[in-house]
């Protein structure tokens, strides 16, 4: 079991490893959410998350056997960089096992720290299951991503960063995948302040914490798919799920569309860049997902190591939730002219025509017809009700497609 004792320790262990005066308030963020916005930005270690603490505590508790062995791991990404980052600075042998999907930028950093790479499974339960066997065949030591005590307590250093430096915040708000970083949090700041409340976020597409919280028992999930991959696992800990249960106040589900509006709010008013898993803490609160919340309020940032492929995707799902961009279809005669008077209609009511696509064989179109949609650049939602009824006023059927 962990202990406070344990924490303090690993809060040693990781000195001069990890920032821990990482912290900021948002003022931008304070405003729009009507409260005080305090903002831990483990995207700012040196690994890019949180990680580094748990793996580094580990490999430190345990680096006789990890220098004669060498050691082993599975992860989405940002634990095997973790792990990787580690047994760099201790020069020990590092063999990773990632799913297929993993993010690139994760996987490069990984080798560029000379650890060994394989990319298989389809997501991280297959590469757990892989990674295990392969520690078992080769007598090298495992390293948890999140069921272990010593990997708990080093993510619980981040309570006792919080109580120094906020001291006594109403509520910190973490992301939950296996439970590791919740639990030490939870851990911590309990015997500090049992009044501060700690909240759990998952995605819906990989929600076993939030199912096992209110079932009372360990609840797997389907395989997860979702832009929050550091936070997508099977199942919570067999060891983090009693912690979780007795600290934790609550545990809440936000949407995928959700995490895409709160990585690009992330980038618009706090200016930083974010990844699904670290953004669904605000996720929770622009999605009104935590009842009666106020005061001075933390969100456990989590990492930053987010796909250059994935942000733009990302960034459209976010501007297309927020009404900042509109898809709009109009099956029009297929005549000269049409398309001038369609986006003529869309200009006069202030909209930025991003993209113009149009077929004449699509299901159910009439022979004679066209449709065509248009991507447009918006204000908000009131200016997209504008630009239909411009539409609409020209004598076309327009079909909103946000």
């Amino acid at each position: 079991m962990i202990s406070i004792t344990g924490i303090e320790t690993a809060a040693k262990n990781i000195s001069g490893i990890v920032n821990s005066n990482n912290f900021m308030r948002s003022n931008a963020l304070s405003d729009e959410l009507g409260m005080e916005i305090f903002l831990k930005l483990e995207n700012m270690q040196k690994t890019g998350s949180f990680k580094i603490r748990g793996a580094y505590n580990f490999i430190t508790r345990h680096l006789d056997e990890a220098k004669k062995n060498g050691v082993i791991t599975a992860s989405a990404g940002n634990h095997a960089l973790a792990v990787a980052c580690a047994s760099s600075h201790y020069k020990i042998d590092a063999e990773l096992f990632m799913p297929k999907n993993a993010p690139l930028v994760k996987a490069e950093s990984c080798k560029r720290l000379g650890a060994e790479v394989h990319l298989e499974g389809k997501n991280y339960n297959d590469a757990l299951t892989l990674a295990k066997k392969q520690a078992d065949e080769t007598g090298k030591l495992f390293v948890n991503a999140f069921d272990d005590y010593d990997v708990i307590e080093g993510q619980g250093t981040i309570g006792l960063e919080i109580f120094e430096n906020i001291r006594q915040p109403d509520y910190v708000i973490v992301p939950i995948g296996g439970g590791g970083l919740i639990a030490g949090i939870a851990y911590a700041l309990k015997s500090r302040n049992p009044k501060i409340k700690i909240i759990g976020v998952q995605t819906r597409e990989a929600d076993s914490a939030y199912n096992s919280f209110h079932q009372g028992k360990i609840a797997e999930t389907h395989a997860p798919k979702t832009i929050a991959d550091g936070i997508a696992v099977k199942s919570v800990g067999e060891k983090t799920f009693p912690i979780i249960q007795y600290y934790v106040d609550d545990v809440v589900i936000v949407e995928e569309e959700e995490i895409a509006r709160a990585v690009l709010m992330y980038m618009e008013l706090a200016k930083i860049i974010v990844e699904g898993a670290g953004a669904v803490p605000l996720a929770a609160l622009l999605s009104d997902k935590i009842k009666g919340i106020a005061g001075e309020v933390v969100l456990l940032v989590s990492g930053g190591n987010i796909d250059v492929n994935l942000i733009e995707r990302i960034i459209e799902t976010g501007l297309l939730r927020i009404g900042r961009i509109m898809k709009v279809v109009v099956d029009v005669d297929d005549v000269p002219g049409i398309m001038a008077i369609m986006a003529g209609s869309i200009a006069d009511c202030g909209g930025n025509i991003l993209q113009i696509t149009h077929g004449r064989t699509e299901w159910g179109l009439p022979v004679g017809m066209t449709r065509i949609e248009f991507t447009v650049e918006t204000r908000g939602y009131d200016h997209i009700n504008q630009i239909v009824e411009c539409i609409r006023s020209n004598g076309f059927k327009p079909l909103l497609r946000n």
